[in-house]
């Protein structure tokens, strides 16, 4: 029996770490549980076999959290990180063979000549999951920019050998129009092969002055990204301006519209670029939030603990300090719900646990990681 959105929250109240609040949606009752807190602007979260969770702080940490919550010491052999505003450590996730290889991708503010720009890096991780060795940068985004703004980024799996990173396009005027260009890689989806290499079936492989590792381009800042196993296509989340946050189906090759066409508006309330949200030969997300949620983070549920969410995608909000529950049909867009709505913790990141529960972590100097569970 369904229950009315306007009743989310149940009981809400402070909580002590380990206490939890029992809430309910529109389709289950679950608890929220905070599993560990004292994490510097937690930035992403992935679950090793066992359960235990790699996590990434901004300020430039990673570090090993147990089971039980315990914050392990920050993993030594990371490369040089700049930390400041919306850069430093950025996503981490593990090869789809990690049990084998102990393989940790992870994305970072790499600084350099010009200024900094999005990179991502892979390193074998130790077995007391202390450090990482081998590290290798596979992926450095160019031109660098001298600013500290829209970075992206996520790295996604494709489960064919490829790996994607999502990038921003540095925010700036006089920037973001690298995104319609094919000799930046400001405002695109990159896709490589798993040691960095370029596949020779990318789009832009054969186009004269075009980056070959380009997949996408038209994008403004893609913080939330995922495969969908229904169709093992690419989807992201990109924040739009004053207005216009996106979920788009990614396609090889495909044009996003970003910053010719735009639902939001330039936070001065001008039109951006052209003024319109369509035009012939570029993409139209398959939906578009207006006002905005700021999305970050984001998975398609596939597990048991909920079964009425199963196929269900899931998106952290930091503007509205909410995880956003989106029902789908196919790739159509059909209704959301709002969770977490009275905690207002800003929802960086969110996974899916070998149990079936899913995991957020907030944006917060104190930042926390929360445990939705039935």
């Amino acid at each position: 029996m369904k229950i009315l959105a306007a009743a989310t929250a149940l009981i809400l109240s402070a909580t002590a770490l380990g206490a939890q609040d029992t809430m309910k949606s529109q389709q289950a009752g679950f608890t929220v549980q905070t599993i560990a807190e004292g994490l510097s602007h937690p930035w992403a979260l992935a679950f090793l076999p066992d359960g235990a969770m790699l996590v990434t702080e901004r300020s430039g940490q990673m570090r090993l959290v147990s089971v039980d919550g315990k914050l392990g010491d920050p993993i030594t052999g990371l490369p040089e990180i700049l930390a400041g505003r919306q850069g430093g450590l950025l996503d981490v996730t593990l090869h789809p063979e990690f049990a084998q290889n102990r393989l940790v991708y992870f994305s970072f503010t790499e600084p350099g000549e010009g200024g900094n720009s999005t990179a991502a890096a892979r390193g074998v991780l130790s077995p007391d999951g202390t450090s990482l060795s081998d590290v290798k940068t596979i992926f450095s985004q160019q031109p660098k920019i001298d600013n500290t703004a829209h970075y992206g980024s996520r790295i996604v799996f494709d489960g064919q050998g490829h790996v994607f990173i999502t990038m921003g396009d540095r925010f700036e005027e006089r920037y973001r129009t690298q995104a319609q260009e094919l000799n930046s890689h400001l405002g695109k989806i990159v896709r490589l092969n798993e040691d960095g290499s370029v596949p020779p079936d990318n789009p832009f492989v054969n186009t004269e002055g075009a980056l070959p590792e380009i997949w996408s381009l038209g994008h403004r800042n893609v913080q939330a990204a995922a495969i969908n196993p229904e169709t093992g296509t690419l989807w992201e989340i990109e924040h739009g301006p004053k207005g216009g946050d996106e979920i788009n189906i990614v396609e090889p090759g495909k044009n996003y519209g970003w910053p010719v066409i735009s639902y939001g508006v330039n936070y001065d309330g001008s039109p951006v670029g052209s003024g319109k949200s369509q035009q012939q030969g570029m993409q139209q997300p398959i939906h578009q939030w207006t006002p905005v949620i700021a999305p970050s983070g984001m998975i398609f549920y596939s597990g048991d603990a909920f079964p009425q969410w199963q196929g269900d995608l899931f998106a952290g909000g930091l503007a509205t300090t909410t995880l956003v529950r989106v029902e789908l049909e196919g790739n159509n867009y059909v209704s959301e719900e709002r969770l977490l709505t009275n905690l207002g913790y800003r929802i960086r990141d969110v996974a899916q646990a070998p149990d079936g529960a899913i995991y957020v972590i907030t944006d917060e100097d104190n930042g926390k990681i929360l445990r939705l569970a039935p």
